[in-house]
Formats: structure tokens, C-alpha cells, sequence
């Protein structure tokens, strides 16, 4: 078999597995980064006991392989009762662990902008809240958007892992069809093709958004 009929016949097989990789991506995106706003609250906040569960909760998952992560929450949870399914499992542990990571980026960003803000919004009769959503927050999504953006492009690579509790996303998807033809470099190859492709799509958006956020705002 040609390599180019092998593509042909495996393009269906990978473009159901690019799916899902999507799929997963785009879940453990929006969890991530809602865990990570949390996260990355709990970080700036007066309150030392959420300080500590932060600092302890990100040190762990930065601190540990991301495939030990996947391992504990599938396999290790039924010892306790908790029986998830692969698609749920991978999720959690991708939302978890990218969550510690766009948390930083987050605190960061926040504690980059100058104690002169905070500052000037009290004197204006505004809350901490109100200070940290109007004021602050605008000016830390600008500063944070390119480290974002980074934690979720590899995010996106990140997702193969879960091929090892037999999750079909691209990487599997791909495996399966080199067991079956006996030809792993180019499916191995158009595989990385495909995550190459999600990762500049990616990158195209951050650009667009940053450019967006250069924009003047119109009153």
C-alpha cells in the first residue's frame, strides 16, 4: 500500500480522533481556566488558609507528571469508590492539572500591575472586588494572555496522554491504525501533522485577541 493511500484510508480514523482531542482540549480549557481564576483568587487573597491551599494545591500539580495525575484519578479512585469513565477522568486530570499552571499566570499578571491602582480605586469609593474586576483585571488579562496561551497550546499536546486509559483521541486513533498496517512513520507523522494544525489554530487566536486588546477603547 502506497503511503498516499494509507493517508486516504486513514484519514477518516484520525479526523474522528482529532475530534475528540478537541473535544477534550476545549473541556479541560474552559474548566481549567475557571479552577485557575479560582486558584489564582485564592493566591491574592488576605486569607492566609487559602493562600496555603493554593500555593499547595499548585506546588503538587506542577510538581508531579501529568501521567501520574491521569493514573491516580483513574485507577486510584476506586479504591475509594469513585469510578470514572475514561472521558471523564482524562478531563478531570487535564482541568486540574492545567489549572495550576494558568493560576500563576493569572496571580502573576495580577500582582504585576502597580500597587498605585489598588491605591487609587479605594480613593474613588471602590471595593476590593470592584477594584479587582473594573481596574485590575483589564489591565492583568493583557499582561497574562500570552502565558495563557501557552499553558493551553500545550494543552492540546497534552491530551495525548490520555490514549493510556484508552481514550480513542488522536494519538490512540492513530496507534490503532498502525497496528492494523503495520506502517507507524507516516501515521505517527500525519498525527503530528494534525496537533501542529490545532496548535497554530490556537496561536492565530491568541494574535487576534491580542491585537484585539492593543485596540483603543471607544467611549
Amino acid at each position: 500500500m502506497s503511503i498516499t493511500s494509507l493517508l486516504l484510508e486513514s484519514l477518516p480514523v484520525l479526523a474522528q480522533g482529532a475530534l475528540l482531542t478537541i473535544k477534550f482540549a476545549i473541556l479541560s480549557m474552559i474548566f481549567g481556566l475557571i479552577g485557575g481564576a479560582m486558584l489564582a483568587l485564592m493566591g491574592i487573597s488576605h486569607s492566609r488558609p487559602l493562600n496555603w491551599i493554593a500555593r499547595v494545591y499548585v506546588s503538587v500539580m506542577r510538581g508531579t507528571p501529568l501521567l501520574v495525575q491521569i493514573f491516580v484519578i483513574y485507577y486510584g479512585l476506586p479504591s475509594f469508590g469513585i469510578s470514572l469513565e475514561p472521558t471523564p477522568a482524562g478531563v478531570i486530570a487535564l482541568s486540574a492539572n492545567v489549572a495550576a499552571y494558568l493560576s500563576e499566570s493569572m496571580r502573576g499578571a495580577i500582582l504585576g500591575i502597580h500597587q498605585g491602582q489598588w491605591l487609587a480605586s479605594y480613593s474613588l469609593g471602590l471595593s476590593r472586588r470592584q477594584t479587582l474586576r473594573y481596574v485590575i483585571a483589564p489591565q492583568a488579562l493583557r499582561i497574562a494572555v500570552p502565558s495563557l496561551s501557552n499553558s493551553l497550546i500545550s494543552l492540546i499536546k497534552d491530551t495525548s496522554l490520555v490514549s493510556v486509559i484508552t481514550v480513542t483521541e488522536l494519538l490512540r486513533s492513530a496507534q490503532e491504525m498502525i497496528a492494523s498496517t503495520y506502517q507507524p512513520l507516516p501515521l505517527y507523522l500525519a498525527a503530528a501533522a494534525v496537533y501542529w494544525v490545532l496548535c497554530q489554530v490556537l496561536e492565530w487566536a491568541q494574535r487576534w485577541y491580542e491585537r484585539r486588546l492593543s485596540l483603543p477603547t471607544r467611549h
